[in-house]
C-alpha cells in the first residue's frame, strides 16, 4: 500500500481531506476549501480545536490560511505560507482576502487604532508579517482589514533583505517556545524560516523538511580528514530533530531548549552534547545558494 502523504503539509483526516488529495488519501468526503486571511498578530495553530492542544505552529497577520471544515469557533485548514495544516481559532480569520503590497521588517510593532503613537495599540505584527496599505498619513500606513502601522517598520513586498543570518542575529536572547514563529518566542526551525523569508527565500516549517529540501549537502572538513568543504557563514547544520544556521566557519546560532534561548554557540560545544549512540549527533549540513530566489 502506498504511504498516505504526510499529514502536517497535506490536509486529510478519515471524515475529510483537500479535494486535491481524492484518490490518495482514505476519506469520506473531500471539499475544495475557502480562503481567509489572519487578521489579528499572531494566532496558535493547534493539534486539535481546543486551546489546551499542542501548539504546532502559528500563524500570522496576513497569511492566507485555507478552510476545509469550521465548527464550534474552530477552523481545520493549511497555511498557504508553508503548507502547514491544523486547527486556528475561527475569530482569527477574515473573509476578505487582498494581496500583500508590504511586509514588516521589524522584529515587532504595534497596531495602532490611528495613525497617533499616543493611542492605545490594538495589536502587534511580527517580523515577516505581509500587509497591504491602503493609505498613509503622519508616517504611518493604513492596513487593509483595520488600523496602522509605523510605516517605518514596513517594505514593499519585493524588497528583501539578504543577509538571513544577520537577521537571525536579530533574534538573539528570544525565548524559546515550540511552535513560535515572532520574537516573542520561536522555535529552532522558525529562526530559519523567518530569516530566510525576510530574505525572499521560501522554507518548510520543520528541521527535517528543512534538510530534505533546502540548499545541497555538503560534507564539512574535520580535524581527521581534510577531504570535505570548510564550514561558513549560513550553512545550515542539522542534528536530530534540530537545526541551526552558521554564523562564521565555527560558531551556530540556534533556538535551542539547552538554553531555552536563541544563542550562539560553538559548533563543537553542540556536536560535543549530543550522543550518536542515542539517536543524536550531527546529522547534515546543507549549503544554501541565494543569488537566484526563488
Amino acid at each position: 500500500m502506498t504511504q498516505p502523504p504526510d499529514p502536517r503539509r497535506h490536509p486529510w483526516r478519515p471524515d475529510l481531506a483537500a479535494a486535491s488529495l481524492r484518490g490518495q488519501v482514505p476519506s469520506c468526503r473531500f471539499a475544495a476549501g475557502l480562503s481567509r486571511q489572519m487578521r489579528v498578530g499572531c494566532a496558535a495553530l493547534r493539534s486539535a480545536p481546543h486551546d489546551g492542544a499542542g501548539q504546532l505552529s502559528q500563524l500570522l497577520w496576513g497569511e492566507v490560511f485555507t478552510v476545509y471544515d469550521e465548527a464550534a469557533g474552530w477552523a481545520w485548514g493549511q497555511n498557504l505560507t508553508d503548507g502547514y495544516v491544523g486547527y486556528v481559532r475561527s475569530e482569527s480569520l477574515d473573509d476578505r482576502v487582498t494581496d500583500p503590497s508590504h511586509h514588516l521588517t521589524a522584529l515587532r510593532s504595534f497596531v495602532y487604532p490611528q495613525p497617533n503613537l499616543k493611542a492605545p495599540p490594538l495589536d502587534v505584527l511580527s517580523l515577516t508579517a505581509p500587509v497591504t496599505v491602503e493609505d498613509e498619513q503622519n508616517g504611518y500606513a493604513a492596513l487593509a482589514g483595520g488600523g496602522w502601522v509605523f510605516a517605518g517598520h514596513l517594505a514593499r513586498w519585493t524588497d528583501r533583505q539578504p543577509d538571513f543570518v544577520s537577521t537571525a542575529e536579530r533574534f538573539l536572547g528570544t525565548p524559546y517556545l515550540w511552535g513560535g514563529r515572532t520574537s516573542l518566542g520561536l522555535d529552532c526551525s522558525a529562526l530559519v524560516q523567518l530569516a530566510l523569508a525576510a530574505a525572499g527565500r521560501p522554507a518548510p516549517r520543520d528541521s527535517d523538511m528543512q534538510r530534505d529540501e533546502l540548499g545541497r549537502a555538503i560534507t564539512p572538513a574535520t580535524a581527521d580528514s581534510s577531504t570535505g568543504e570548510t564550514m561558513r557563514r549560513g550553512d545550515l547544520v542539522f542534528f536530530p530533530g534540530h537545526v541551526g544556521v552558521m554564523v562564521d566557519h565555527e560558531r551556530l546560532i540556534h533556538a535551542t531548549a539547552f538554553t531555552m534561548t536563541v544563542s550562539i554557540e560553538p559548533l563543537a560545544a553542540v556536536v560535543a552534547r549530543t550522543d550518536p549512540t542515542r539517536g543524536g549527533g550531527l546529522l547534515a549540513v546543507r549549503r544554501l545558494d541565494l543569488t537566484n530566489r526563488p
